[in-house]
């Protein structure tokens, strides 16, 4: 079989699963008011999952050998800072990246 012809039809395939998994709720909902627990979901779920990815992130950071965490620190702070003045998630994200790449890649 063609390996191109092979990953062309995986893709395909892999795409029309991914939209009909994203249009499925719509087209179930589709004229009926949104259950109540699906809205509670709605408004709770986010902050979870940032919860979620704060403790993925930093669960292996090494608080007892050199630099001690700092870098981490440093850009969970600019993060907070940030979100906190600007209300921007992505301005947010963006500033924590690039103050904890700046630290590690020129100063620890």
């Amino acid at each position: 079989m063609n390996t191109q012809w092979y990953f062309l039809q995986m893709i395909l395939v892999s795409a029309a699963v991914t939209a009909m998994i994203r249009f499925l709720p719509f087209l179930a909902l589709r004229g009926r008011e949104t259950p109540p627990f699906i809205e509670y979901l709605g408004t709770v779920l986010p902050f979870a999952i940032m919860g979620m990815l704060v403790v993925y992130c930093l669960r292996e950071t090494p608080i007892l050998v050199s630099p001690h965490g700092i870098p981490e620190l440093c850009a969970v702070l600019v993060t907070a800072v940030l979100h906190i003045k600007k209300r921007s998630t992505l301005l947010s994200i963006l500033g924590g990246t690039l103050c904890y790449m700046f630290l590690i890649q020129l100063i620890f």
